[in-house]
């Protein structure tokens, strides 16, 4: 479009020169992406509030799990050991439940013991039998990969619920 006026009435009556009489309009100011009310600052704050707790949560969760990975790392490095298997779930038992609740078990108690935490029977009629004497014989039984996934899943999975602290 040209920005100059037409020169004659000739070109005022005709389209082009009506069209070139047309003025540009002018572009709107762009739209601000901020929130125009306090609401939305105070939903931001809310959502930046439980974001904070949530990772907070996380963090906790992954240091009071930390014996739970230095149990899998300690099993790991047992290989089929069954009497390293057994001393691992001891040493974890103690941490959470406490010594007054784990040291005295051995035997059929620390199997019923390790599946009423576990939540199962496999320590008493599956693989973990072999954990019942191991400490107590001269030449215990080797474990299997059966054993050593039951280890694995109880250290995993057991009931922190019912545990009373391991400070005691």
């Amino acid at each position: 479009m040209s920005d100059t006026p037409p020169t004659n009435a000739l070109e005022a009556d005709s389209l082009v020169g009506l069209l070139n009489l047309l003025v540009e309009v002018p572009e709107p100011a762009p739209v601000s992406m901020m929130p125009q009310t306090a609401g939305w600052a105070v939903l931001a704050g809310c959502f930046g509030l439980v974001l904070m707790w949530q990772a907070w949560r996380v963090w906790r969760r992954y240091h009071a799990n930390a014996y739970r990975r230095e149990a899998l790392r300690a099993l790991d490095a047992a290989g089929t050991d069954a009497v390293e298997i057994s001393t691992i779930l001891k040493r974890v038992a103690l941490t959470v439940y406490g010594r007054k609740r784990v040291a005295g078990l051995s035997g059929q108690a620390w199997l019923r013991f390790l599946d009423e935490t576990g939540g199962g029977e496999v320590f008493r009629q599956g693989a973990g039998r072999v954990l019942s004497n191991v400490a107590f014989v001269p030449n215990p039984q080797s474990g299997d990969a059966a054993l050593i996934s039951v280890a694995r899943d109880w250290i995993q999975h057991h009931d922190q619920t019912a545990a009373g602290g391991g400070d005691d």
